[in-house]
């Protein structure tokens, strides 16, 4: 989805958040193409609403048939064959393989999510022998665009979230102070076992937990 509307989906929750507070892999994605030289053609895996969104925002699809520059993988609920081959055969002939995310699952309500961006992405990888850039969380891409929407150094950010790959990653890369939540995906993880590196700054019950500490 546009990131308006989880945006719409949050205040609707009863939390005021405005359209542009929303930052999403579609967000991120913009910021990495833009520091490519030149116009970038992209071959896209999107839902039809996230397609419009990033036309809107002035990115050139691959249209006729024509050579892409970069594959992006963010969601889609349905899948050609010819256009996963026509990915990987792009990405061999040199496109870059981009990626909202390449965790295997997230958090869900009754359970693992699984990812289909993260299935697709599987297959392009496969074929094509391609190491893919994610560009959603945890990426630089994402560290720069959060820096330019909160106009701040992301060393003085705090990156909270459920996920030790996703959240917790993320912040790690800015250098950011790191919160983990335990209600989510890694709620059952075994710090001990983690790398020091990779381990939070705090780790909370609940997100409720943490406005004693604000």
């Amino acid at each position: 989805m546009p990131p308006s509307a989880f945006a719409r989906q949050v205040r609707a929750a009863g939390l005021p958040v405005e359209d542009e507070q929303v930052v999403t892999p579609l967000c991120s994605v913009q910021a990495y193409l833009d520091r490519l030289r030149g116009e970038v053609r992209l071959l896209p895996f999107l839902t039809v609403a996230a397609r419009r969104y990033l036309e809107a925002a002035g990115v050139r699809f691959v249209e006729n048939g024509a050579p892409a520059d970069a594959v992006f993988v963010a969601h889609t609920d349905e899948l050609d064959f010819d256009d996963l081959e026509r990915a990987a055969r792009a990405v061999i002939a040199g496109a870059r393989l981009l990626t909202g995310s390449y965790v295997p699952a997230y958090a869900g309500a009754n359970g693992p999510i699984l990812s289909r961006g993260a299935m697709i992405t599987a297959a392009i990888a496969k074929a094509s022998g391609a190491r893919p850039v994610v560009v959603g969380k945890p990426s630089q891409a994402a560290v720069r665009e959060l820096r330019r929407r909160l106009g701040v150094r992301s060393d003085e950010m705090a990156v909270i979230g459920d996920d030790l790959r996703l959240d917790v990653a993320l912040g790690h890369l800015g250098r950011a102070t790191t919160v983990l939540v335990r209600t989510g995906i890694s709620a059952d993880v075994d710090l001990a076992r983690v790398p020091e590196q990779r381990r939070p700054h705090l780790t909370v019950d609940t997100v409720a937990d943490l406005l004693e500490r604000l």
